[in-house]
């Protein structure tokens, strides 16, 4: 049934407590491809347009990939997955927009992601990259509640 799963990862140990799950799945559905993914909005913050040159804001994607890249990379090292690829992707724009879009266009079957469990104000605030996904994919998404959950929130 999953052939293709899609693991969106923030940098965050909180967003790699699915990585057990994912190795459950994969191996227990015989998934073939796990995409590790970690979506970077550009740093185009009214602080940096007012003060940072073009050519440094460059410079501060370039880092935030390189940095996004190696987390990727090491993440990767980590997961043992007899017979399933792993794949690791970067991509740029709004995290669950851009997430959301790439499962579509990549025919993933599953996206696992971990949720924080933000509520009240902090989830109005911050808002909940991994609720914007669950209503905006078009494939099934798995949402996982970080340790240390509370029941009711």
């Amino acid at each position: 049934m999953y052939k293709k799963i899609l693991v969106p990862l923030d940098g965050s140990e909180l967003a790699e407590c699915v990585l057990p799950h994912v190795e459950s799945i994969a191996k227990g559905c015989g998934v073939k491809n796990v995409i590790l993914v970690r979506a970077l909005e550009p740093y185009m913050s009214s602080y940096a347009q007012i003060y940072l040159s073009d050519e440094q804001r460059k410079e501060a994607d370039e880092r935030a990939e390189r940095a996004a890249r190696e987390y990727l990379d090491q993440v990767a090292s980590r997961i043992k997955l007899d017979g399933v690829q792993v794949q690791k992707q970067f991509i740029t724009g709004s995290p669950a927009e851009s997430i959301a879009e790439y499962a579509t266009k990549n025919d993933t079957d599953l996206i696992i992601i971990s949720t924080h469990g933000r509520s009240g104000i902090s989830r109005w605030v911050w808002g909940s990259v991994a609720d914007r996904i669950l209503r905006s994919a078009c494939v099934p998404v798995l949402m996982v509640r970080a340790p240390g959950c509370v029941p009711n929130i």
